[in-house]
């Protein structure tokens, strides 16, 4: 008798499928949105999750929305809404006299 999964000597199935990595099924998944790209919106005008979505910069409509200050700066005053900010973001668009509020 041969053992169970004995191939005639070649490399048996098991061993040449690729591995698959670890998906933790509790993560949160954000979308991420530079900000740079909040200066289209008009100087003082509240930038919003909903509004985000429909100009197109957060894909995904149960997406969860990060601001991150990676490439740019903020131009103008802005009341920034969203799940989650970097503290690089929050300190760009506070210097500009701008707040950023987290929703729930």
């Amino acid at each position: 008798r041969r053992k169970l999964g004995f191939e005639g000597g070649q490399m048996p199935l098991v061993r040449r499928l690729p591995k698959r990595g670890f998906n933790n099924p509790f993560g949160t998944v954000y979308v991420p949105v530079n900000v740079h790209s909040l200066n289209r919106f008009d100087a003082e005008s509240t930038v919003t999750v909903e509004l985000l979505q429909k100009v197109g910069l957060a894909k995904g409509t149960d997406a969860k929305v990060k601001i991150l200050g990676h490439g740019g700066d903020v131009a103008h005053a802005l009341t920034v809404q969203a799940h989650a900010f970097s503290n690089s973001a929050r300190t760009k668009i506070e210097a500009v006299g701008g707040t950023c509020e987290i929703v729930a």
